[in-house]
C-alpha cells in the first residue's frame, strides 16, 4: 500500500479546485488580499517544577487591500522578527508555572502590525494557540 499516493489525492483535488472553480474564463485571478500565515513562535520560560519551558504563539495577519497584502508579504521577515521579541519577552515575564497574559500579547504583536505596515488596522492579527509547555 502506497501512504503517499493516499495523501497526495486530496492535496491534487485542492489545488485542482481553484482552477475548476474559476470556470476556465479569461477573468483577472489576481489576489484582492487575504491571509497570510507566520510560521509558529517559540520562547523559553521556566515553568512550576523549575525546568525550562517553551512558549509557542501562532500567528497571522487578515490584510484585505491588496496593495497592504504585498505590503505585509514583503515585511514577513520584519514582522517575524518582532514577533519573536515581543514573544520572548512575554515568556520573560511570566512567573513560573503561570498563564501568559494573551489580551497583552495580542495587543502589542496588532501595535506591531499597524507600525511595520505604516497605517492603523491595515492588518487584523490573527492568534492561533498560545501555549507554555
Amino acid at each position: 500500500m502506497d501512504r503517499r499516493a493516499l495523501l497526495a489525492a486530496p492535496l491534487l483535488l485542492a489545488a485542482a479546485t481553484p482552477a475548476l472553480a474559476g470556470g476556465g474564463g479569461g477573468g483577472s485571478t489576481a489576489s484582492t488580499g487575504g491571509y497570510l500565515r507566520y510560521p509558529t513562535i517559540t520562547a523559553t520560560t521556566m515553568r512550576s517544577d523549575g525546568r525550562r519551558g517553551v512558549m509557542t504563539v501562532e500567528t497571522g495577519v487578515d490584510v484585505s487591500d491588496p496593495a497592504m497584502h504585498l505590503r505585509a508579504q514583503q515585511a514577513q521577515p520584519r514582522m517575524r522578527a518582532v514577533f519573536a521579541i515581543l514573544v520572548q519577552r512575554e515568556a520573560e515575564s511570566l512567573l513560573p508555572g503561570a498563564v501568559p497574559n494573551v489580551d497583552r500579547l495580542a495587543a502589542q504583536l496588532q501595535s506591531a502590525v499597524d507600525i511595520i505596515l505604516g497605517r492603523r488596522r491595515a492588518g487584523k492579527l490573527l492568534l492561533g494557540t498560545v501555549m507554555v509547555v
